[in-house]
């Protein structure tokens, strides 16, 4: 009785702990990798987990990669297994369970299985989000649910992501605003728009831009040759040939006198003066003197910068972290890891700039 007690545990225990480990599995970030033409993936010590061995592969999304074999996609789980044979002549990463797939130029979803969840039938399909995804129809975009049926018909000339609620449409060369049950919200009538941002969106009205709520009314008019989205409270305009930035109000927050500015990021934004990129903070004040021919947005207190024809990284007060030494580099550090190339061959670095993975 002992004896088989103890079996029945030593099972149990083995159970678990083989549960954790595939729980580990799923949850553990790999990286694409390539090495002599052909695509694997490492985990975030640099260790090789799926060799090298396919034509094409993403990054991991809900657990499963697209890859390319014979000219077809499928997709892999994390041990490199084929959770999906290759079958479809294209397809896109897998968002809220589902994933678009092109048979015979049409496009459809698949589940996680591969079964077959929405019929090929669209001209064009993208991506789930929050339950919804936009699709084509001879031309015209509508908005689908999960169930293949339409929630938004298929009537607009252009139809782009919910953002605040609303998603901006194109109709005769106008743009407006709908919600999520297909109403009108904001009738066509801005020859161009951005989504919403922070409660704002900027249209144009004639040749200027200006700023109008989720209601459609102008809070701040236009009267802007250029502008951007909302980003911590503040939006870059230009005034005459210089950049500045403005509140939501519309006040003046910091007044036009560079050559050009990106958003805020992490209480810094990007500016040039002159043929050199800097950073101000929301006060104006330069916090980091213009000096790079390129500047990035902060991200985690890193940002990218390109100094010459290099790219590297600096923190908020200036400093290199990174030399500048690389062909390309990614903008920021996903789990913890940045893409770099140099002299065409690709790589992975941490924080500090150390190499966690070369391609030979």
């Amino acid at each position: 009785m002992f004896l088989q007690r103890t079996i029945i545990i030593s099972v149990i225990i083995s159970i678990l702990l083989l549960n954790l480990f595939n729980s580990v599995k799923a949850e553990e970030k790999l990286f694409v990798i390539r090495q002599k033409g052909k695509i694997g993936y490492i985990n975030s010590s640099g260790k090789i987990v799926i060799k090298p061995q396919f034509v094409m592969g993403s990054d991991f999304s809900e657990d499963l990669a697209k890859v390319k074999v014979n000219n077809k996609i499928g997709y892999i789980d994390k041990t490199g297994k084929f959770a999906i044979k290759p079958q479809f002549d294209k397809g896109d990463d897998f968002s809220e369970g589902l994933a678009v797939i092109v048979l015979l130029t049409k496009f459809g979803y698949i589940d996680k299985k591969g079964n077959m969840a929405i019929i090929p039938k669209f001209d064009y399909a993208g991506s789930f989000y929050e339950g919804l995804a936009i699709v084509n129809v001879k031309g015209k975009f509508g908005y689908i649910n999960k169930a293949g049926d339409f929630v938004i018909e298929p009537e607009f000339d252009m139809i782009g992501p919910f953002s605040d609620g609303l998603a901006r449409m194109v109709k005769d060369n106008k743009h407006g605003y709908i919600d999520k049950t297909g109403k009108i919200i904001i009738k066509p009538q801005f020859p161009m728009a951005s989504d919403f941002s922070e409660g704002l969106a900027c249209i144009m009205s004639g040749d200027k831009c200006g700023y109008i709520d989720k209601t459609g009314k102008t809070i701040i008019k236009p009267q802007y040759p250029m502008a951007s989205d909302f980003s911590e409270g503040l939006a870059g305009v230009k005034s005459g040939d210089k950049y500045g930035f403005i509140d939501k109000s519309g006040k003046l927050a910091i007044k036009p006198q560079f050559d050009f500015a990106s958003n805020f990021s992490e209480g810094l934004a990007g500016v040039k003066s002159g043929d050199k990129y800097g950073f101000v903070d929301k006060s104006g004040k330069v916090v980091i003197k213009p000096q790079f021919n390129e500047s990035g947005m902060f991200s985690e207190g890193i940002a990218r910068v390109k100094s010459g024809d290099k790219y590297g990284f600096i923190d908020k007060s200036g400093n290199l972290i990174i030399k500048p030494e690389f062909d390309f580099a990614n903008w920021n550090f996903p789990d913890g890891l940045a893409l770099v190339i140099k002299g065409k061959k690709m790589a992975y670095i941490d924080k500090t700039g150390k190499y966690i993975w070369k391609e030979e």
